[in-house]
Formats: C-alpha cells, sequence, structure tokens
C-alpha cells in the first residue's frame, strides 16, 4: 500500500498525467487500477455513547465497502488521548486514508504529522481539525446555519417579530473543544443577540458569552446540572420562555431538569426547546409535545460525501468542494463540502424523517 500511496503523490502531483488517468478507465496507478476501490480507509470517530456518531460510522463503513475498500473503524469513547492512539494504530497499519471526527480538535496536531510523514491524506469529519496543516479536506453541514434554524424557530414561536415580550431564555453551547461549537453559537446569537439587546429576551442568569454557556463532551448529565443551578439560583418564581440548546443530548438533559421543577404541567408549560441531530429519543420527545426542535442533517448523505472524497483522495482525482475559504483551522483554510441542514418539528417530522427513510413509523412509536 505504501508504494502504491506514494506512486498516487506522484501522479496528483502531474496535472496533465492525474487528467490521462481520469480518463482512461483502465489506466493503473501505483499498481491500483484507478477507481477499482482497492486500499484500507481508516475511520476515527468519537464515541458509541452518542446514536448519532454510531449511525455515522455504519454509513461511512457501508458506502466505502459499496466501493471495494476495506475499512477499520474505531471509536475513542470521548477520550481524547484513546483516539490519539487509535489513529496512531491506523497509521502504523498503513491504511490509505484516514476519515477523522475528532475528540479534541486541537490534540491530533503529532500524529497527522506522522499521517502526513507516510503520505496518508487526512479528511475531517463534521468536526474541524485545528492547528494543523496535515487536514486535507473537510465535510460537514452549514454549521452557522444549523444555528440559525435554531434560533428562528424561537423567534416564531415566541412572536418575537411581531413585538411580543418580554420572554425568559436561556443559553446552552456544545463542548468547547469541538470547533463546530463556535459556529453554531454564533449563527445562533446573530439573530437572538438584538432581542436580548432591546429587551425583549432576557437571559436572567446572565450567563451569555460561549465561555459562560459550553457543555463540555456535549453532555447531557452536565447540561442537566446546570439548568437545575439556573433555574435554583435565578428563577424562583418566574418561568423560562424557551431554552437554546444546540444539540438532542443537551435539550433531554434540560428538559430532565425543567421537568424536575414542576414544568410541563399546564400551569407551568415546558419551553420552547431546541436541539440537533433529530436523535431517536429527542424525535420521539418532540411527538410527546415536550422538546420542541431538532435540527436533521442526513447523516447519510454526509457519510457518502466522505466516502466519495477518500475514493477521489486515494485514486487522484480532486474532490467535489463548495467552500474553500471560510472552515480557517489556525494554519490554513481547510477545502470543505457542507450540505444544508433541516428544521423540524412535530408540523413535518413525518415527511422529514419518515418519509424521507431516516425512521420508521415503528421506530416513533
Amino acid at each position: 500500500m505504501r508504494n502504491r500511496r506514494a506512486a498516487l503523490a506522484t501522479l496528483a502531483g502531474a496535472a496533465s498525467l492525474a487528467l490521462t488517468l481520469s480518463a482512461c478507465g483502465d489506466t493503473t496507478a501505483g499498481g491500483r487500477k484507478v477507481g477499482s476501490g482497492d486500499g484500507t480507509i481508516g475511520i476515527a470517530m468519537p464515541t458509541q455513547a452518542s446514536q448519532r456518531w454510531l449511525t455515522d460510522g455504519k454509513s461511512v463503513v457501508d458506502d466505502l465497502k459499496s466501493k471495494g475498500y476495506d475499512t477499520k473503524l474505531v471509536y475513542g469513547q470521548d477520550n481524547p488521548k484513546t483516539q490519539v492512539a487509535q489513529i496512531e494504530k491506523l497509521v502504523e497499519e498503513g491504511v490509505d486514508a484516514l476519515i477523522i471526527a475528532a475528540i479534541d480538535n486541537k490534540s491530533l496536531n503529532g500524529v497527522l504529522q506522522q499521517a502526513a510523514a507516510a503520505k496518508i491524506p487526512v479528511i475531517s469529519y463534521d468536526r474541524l481539525i485545528l492547528g494543523t496543516q496535515n487536514v486535507d479536506y473537510y465535510v460537514s453541514f452549514d454549521n452557522e446555519q444549523v444555528g440559525r434554524l435554531q434560533a428562528l424557530y424561537i423567534v416564531d414561536k415566541l412572536g418575537l417579530e411581531k413585538g411580543k415580550g418580554p420572554y425568559n431564555i436561556e443559553l446552552f453551547a456544545g463542548s468547547p473543544d469541538d470547533n463546530n461549537t463556535q459556529y453554531f453559537f454564533d449563527g445562533s446569537m446573530h439573530l437572538l443577540q438584538p432581542y436580548i439587546d432591546s429587551g425583549q429576551l432576557i437571559v436572567r442568569s446572565r450567563q451569555t458569552t460561549l465561555d459562560k454557556v459550553t457543555t463540555l463532551r456535549w453532555d447531557g448529565p452536565t447540561a442537566q446540572r446546570r439548568m437545575q443551578a439556573v433555574l435554583s439560583q435565578s428563577y424562583g418564581n418566574r418561568k423560562v420562555d424557551a431554552v437554546l440548546s444546540p444539540y438532542d443530548g443537551i435539550s433531554i438533559g434540560v428538559l430532565n431538569a425543567l421537568k424536575a421543577d414542576g414544568y410541563g404541567t399546564g400551569s407551568k408549560p415546558l419551553p420552547v426547546i431546541t436541539g440537533q441531530d433529530a436523535e431517536l429519543p429527542s424525535v420521539k420527545s418532540i411527538i410527546a409535545g415536550e422538546q420542541s426542535q431538532t435540527v436533521y442533517k442526513d447523516l447519510r448523505e454526509l457519510a457518502t460525501v466522505a466516502a466519495d472524497m477518500a475514493d477521489d483522495l486515494i485514486n487522484g482525482r480532486t474532490p467535489n468542494v463548495n467552500n474553500r475559504r471560510s472552515y480557517k483551522n489556525g494554519v490554513k483554510a481547510v477545502p470543505a463540502r457542507l450540505l444544508q441542514p433541516t428544521s423540524v418539528d412535530r408540523t413535518n417530522y413525518e415527511y422529514v424523517l419518515v418519509a424521507g427513510g431516516f425512521y420508521t413509523d415503528a421506530q416513533l412509536k
């Protein structure tokens, strides 16, 4: 595999030869027929504790196997050191490409230097890897749009554009070591901040900056404890009208704290609560009238894009991207392929999730 990879690197640097290879279906590169799917792809995912990452891992593996590739899928169980060790092993085993969803996006510089030395291309999957030049491409969704969809839902449900208010809102954000956290939060606050400034939205906890509202590892119980503290310290006889939650696991934690505080009754209805990833427990919660909304990202589509990108890189083709400048990792702008998310609530979940084949009716019972 290493000889093949060296040959491919040489081919990639010769534009005219690369064009010839792409035009001729029976041309071989370094002993591999172009497009033959000969090789092994290493896939490093963050954790098996989230249904979302289980879906991602399976989808990426299935797409790559359909192209004829072998795969090695590992889960870091939310431990950055474990993930680094796993990727080091994949490099040592001579995989032909790496697809990595980072746990800590600043912890991979050393191991990715090893990958670069071995001429192994690296695709950053959904979470942009920071602080290294040794990441070749990024595949994700439009992360600021995710935040905008969550904020737009709150604005619409509270009638803020019609001048209604004031309403009480609390803000949650994702893990501080995940670069997407900033994009989600910025997208939301771009729309919510004017209403906070005008007094239509009031954050009674006064926790409004990103460093005050993050949730390490996107952990639901951590979010639940913070929500309990906010309710105890800042609300008394007042009620929460909306909670900006960036992820379904956090939303469930917030809901648990609210219900323990007496929310979910006729006299104390649950607030508007957003989410992300359309995880099964949260979709069921939406159907039951508890969580209000989630942002659906078709992980099957993301997996397909990542698999296509790995196939292109291994075979000396230039992957298709639609953003070359926005996603800067502190060392360089990483070429990106961004997909579009969809807002889901009780009014459209059947059309988006069931008719779209993501869930069956039986799964949602």
